[in-house]
């Protein structure tokens, strides 16, 4: 598996990217769904990264900085194709790496409460994320769960 920092131009990144919007919106009404679009993931503050088997697009993922210490991580999204086979452990074990190397000393998340997000928060409590309450001006809601996790 092969990460690229990425600047968001590719195709098979951009279909990724609107699958995982089109699949935010359809378990979670609109205001709960907290998925930036390819703009807002080229905005500022915000890193973005692939991951490749050759020209085979696996999955990505982005850090949203907070502040100096703090980072979200945002999009994060397996292939269809690639789903139950590590690629989404790769890639947050990669952007975990990133945000250390960077010095950040926290890492947190908003995921989705329905059903078809629990292999993701499966995920997460794994590598030590634990909930939290809202962050970053999110607030309370019954389709999001809010997760952080020290780093150093």
């Amino acid at each position: 598996m092969r990460f690229v920092r990425d600047d968001l131009q590719h195709p098979q990144v951009l279909a990724l990217l609107e699958e995982h919007l089109r699949s935010s919106r359809s378990h979670s009404p609109p205001e709960s769904v907290h998925a930036l679009d390819v703009e807002s993931l080229r905005g500022p503050g915000i890193a973005f990264w692939t991951a490749w088997d050759g020209e085979d697009l696996l999955g990505c993922g982005a850090l949203k900085r907070l502040d100096a210490q703090h980072v979200e991580l945002k999009s994060m999204r397996t292939a269809y194709a690639h789903q139950r086979k590590g690629v989404a452990r790769a890639i947050l074990t990669h952007l975990l790496a990133e945000a250390q190397a960077n010095g950040f000393a926290r890492m947190s998340l908003e995921t989705g409460t329905p059903d078809a997000f629990a292999a993701a928060r499966a995920l997460y409590r794994d590598v030590g994320f634990e909930e939290c309450d809202p962050f970053e001006g999110y607030v309370l809601d019954p389709y999001s769960v809010f997760m952080t996790r020290q780093l150093q």
